[in-house]
């Protein structure tokens, strides 16, 4: 939690109302602060949300929620909501847990008021702690208190994703795991025997000055020591292959999932994020191998080495396990608070993740806008927060090593002083104590490993929670119906389309009938926000429409399937990107069964051609990321050939030769219109409008 400075006069006008134990749930879109705080209220009253669950009730948009708006959706939870304006030396009063409206431009949930310090859940940063004077310059005066009404029940709707979901998908992941639990137990049977090796050299041997005993326990053991290094290095070997297995079928599984998602899924989110978030498998993958074969092995083997001190000594095995208990009561106590650090510490780093990849990116622009300075400071301050995570992350760590420290090594002293005492009133030999103690290490070892892994498991449900927004949101609609269609009329037509981006918004437009006959070239004309970009998302099936239907050839593109829509169809849209690769695999959109001819008569018709022969290495030339080497002319020109590469029933353009001069222009049209396309286009320019067999004004729509 974050701690601001105190303002004694400020403080002395506030009314103290306690604190309320809220637990924090952290947005995941840019636009989601007043959803997530709708889920954490109705989650403290009982009707437990998450993001997903309450994401799927209600759409926040692009541009976010009202009071109004929050207030309409607390009713539809059948929570009693209402807006007041409550003076700052008022705070105090209010019911809690309530919502805030915060520095103008977003919504925190207030979680209680006491001396000197405010309490906040942030759905951006989780929880803080402020004091008056900073909270007062960010509190806007307006709170919104809800409550339950007669008709609010209790439920749990949350979407939590299973660790079973994700190997169960997995080939071959359950008998190689029992392989290596039934290695790693044989392995542990070996590394049993050894305390038994000293216990009968100190008191067999030693004390019968036993020659031949003594070579037949070095040799004994000797084999021991052999099988459990046989047995070692097998178990390291199939631990490596499951974990290469894991990470590659996880990896491929979630990112074929991720390449499936809705536009809006990607729009709402930073890069940093969701890569982020695609990192956390990399934990599960840890805990799902090795994790889990040793916390199986652990637990087993703390069990059996407990049977076995138990037969030794029941009183120092009393002590020893006080001790592990007491360790434990001690890690379990401080969960909640390292769950809560460590989130913090992984959304700080996506934070600084996506700052770091948006300047790089933009770096022309922070260039020519001598904007280095700003761009490092707020990077700074990014990654100050990322530093100061880790530092209160690493003062839990170094908090509980010091505690096990302690603990264990009072645990210690304590077992030598009642061992030494027992062998000196005769019920221990030296060569028991001897087995006890290594035995006693071996046993406080793995019930700390195994309370440890116990933790982490607990923990990898952060990381669960943190890859289900990725795996529990659902596909893109209607994307695959089974049929496979080669060829596609070129006739479209908009029966009654109306669009909004969520309930609370107005609609962009309504009710837009439109019909484009087969090889007509259409212009959409209007002024900018108008939506005449998000009508061709619509047509091209990247966005869903509020109302009505887009129909091509006749069929609905629902029912053609979007994949199999895409196939027959192509576009250049206003912020389309090159990919790493060769001019060639551009154009051919990484085919890898390039047609050659095509390529080229593609080039010509998007009068590309010359300048590509003027390469160095012509159509093998390298382009840089997303195009970067290139003028914004000979990129849409590029563009336009890969989009003709497919050999389309119809071409949607969105300022697609904005960027060229008009002669080249002229020419790129003229070649275009001797193609058999139907062709929609987005232009502003008079001489691209004026090519167009019908000019469609979006006002008059």
């Amino acid at each position: 939690m974050q701690v601001v400075d105190q303002d004694p006069h400020i403080t002395s006008l506030i009314e103290y109302s306690g604190k309320k134990s809220v637990k924090p749930i952290l947005q995941t879109e840019a636009a989601e602060c007043g959803l997530a705080c709708l889920a954490m209220v109705s989650s403290y009253h009982g009707h437990k949300l998450d993001m997903p669950s309450v994401r799927k009730r209600f759409s926040a948009g692009l541009s976010g929620m009202t009071v109004h708006h929050l207030i309409q959706a607390a009713d539809k939870l059948n929570l009693a909501a209402r807006a007041i304006k409550c003076p700052l030396e008022s705070v105090g009063k209010l019911s809690l847990p309530c919502i805030l409206h915060w520095d103008l431009n977003h919504f925190v949930v207030l979680t209680g008021v006491k001396k000197n310090q405010i309490f906040i859940n942030d759905p951006a940063t989780g929880p803080k702690v402020l004091s008056v004077a900073s909270f007062s310059e960010k509190y806007t005066g307006i709170a919104v208190e809800l409550m339950p009404t007669s008709d609010f029940k209790k439920a749990d709707e949350r979407q939590k994703m299973s660790l079973t979901q994700l190997w169960t998908k997995i080939s071959g992941f359950t008998g190689a795991l029992t392989s290596l639990i039934v290695l790693s137990i044989l392995l542990q049977i070996f590394v049993l025997a050894n305390p038994y090796y000293i216990q009968l050299v100190l008191d067999e041997v030693i004390v019968r000055y036993d020659d031949v005993l003594l070579i037949v326990l070095a040799l004994g053991f000797s084999l021991v020591l052999l099988f459990s290094t046989i047995t070692t290095a097998i178990r390291s070997w199939l631990i490596l292959r499951l974990s290469s297995q894991l990470n590659l079928q996880m990896g491929a599984n979630l990112l074929r999932h991720l390449l499936r998602l809705p536009m809006s899924f990607f729009e709402t989110r930073h890069v940093g994020d969701i890569v982020s978030r695609f990192g956390s498998l990399s934990d599960i993958r840890e805990r799902m191998t090795t994790g889990l074969v040793e916390t199986v092995v652990d637990g087993v083997m703390s069990t059996t080495v407990l049977i076995v001190m138990l037969i030794y000594s029941p009183t120092l095995t009393a002590v020893v396990i006080s001790v592990v208990l007491i360790y434990l009561a001690l890690r379990l106590m401080m969960f909640r608070r390292l769950k809560q650090v460590t989130e913090a510490s992984i959304e700080a780093k996506a934070k600084e993740q996506s700052q770091f990849l948006e300047t790089v990116r933009g770096m022309q622009t922070v260039r020519l806008f001598n904007a280095e300075s700003t761009r490092q400071s707020h990077w700074q301050n990014l990654y100050g927060s990322v530093i100061n995570s880790d530092i209160r992350l690493g003062r839990l760590n170094i908090g509980f090593e010091a505690a096990r420290q302690f603990l264990f090594g009072l645990e210690h002293i304590i077992v030598i002083y009642l061992a030494a005492t027992g062998v000196m009133n005769g019920s221990l030999t030296v060569g028991m104590v001897f087995a006890f103690l290594a035995y006693k290490a071996q046993l406080t070892t793995r019930f700390t490993a195994l309370i440890e892994q116990l933790i982490l498991f607990k923990m990898m449900r952060l990381h669960l929670d943190r890859i289900a927004d990725i795996a529990m949101h659902e596909q893109e609609a209607h994307r695959d119906n089974g049929r496979e269609i080669e060829r596609l009329g070129g006739e479209i037509e908009l029966v009654n389309v109306s669009f909004r981006y969520s309930e609370q918004s107005d609609y962009l437009f309504k009710n837009i009938n439109l019909r484009i006959a087969p090889g007509e070239c259409v212009a959409i004309v209007g002024p900018s926000g108008c939506g005449k970009s998000t009508l061709i998302k619509i047509m091209l099936g990247l966005l869903q429409p509020t109302s009505g239907q887009v129909r091509v050839g006749g069929e609905d593109i629902k029912d053609i399937g979007l994949v199999n829509y895409r196939k027959l169809i192509a576009s250049v849209m206003q912020d389309d990107v090159l990919l790493s690769g060769s001019i060639e695999d551009n154009i051919a959109f990484f085919s890898p069964e390039p047609n050659q001819e095509l390529i080229y008569q593609c080039a010509y018709f998007a009068d590309i051609h010359q300048d590509i022969t003027r390469l160095p290495m012509g159509y093998q030339s390298l382009i840089a990321d997303m195009g970067s080497n290139l003028s914004g002319g000979q990129m849409q020109r590029l563009l336009l050939a890969r989009a003709l590469y497919r050999q389309p029933a119809i071409l949607y353009l969105d300022e697609a030769t904005s960027s060229l001069d008009v002669e080249r222009e002229r020419n790129v049209t003229r070649n275009i219109t001797s193609l058999p396309l139907t062709r929609v286009m987005i232009a502003h320019r008079p001489e691209t409008i004026q090519s167009a067999d019908r000019i469609i004004d979006m006002a008059a729509l």
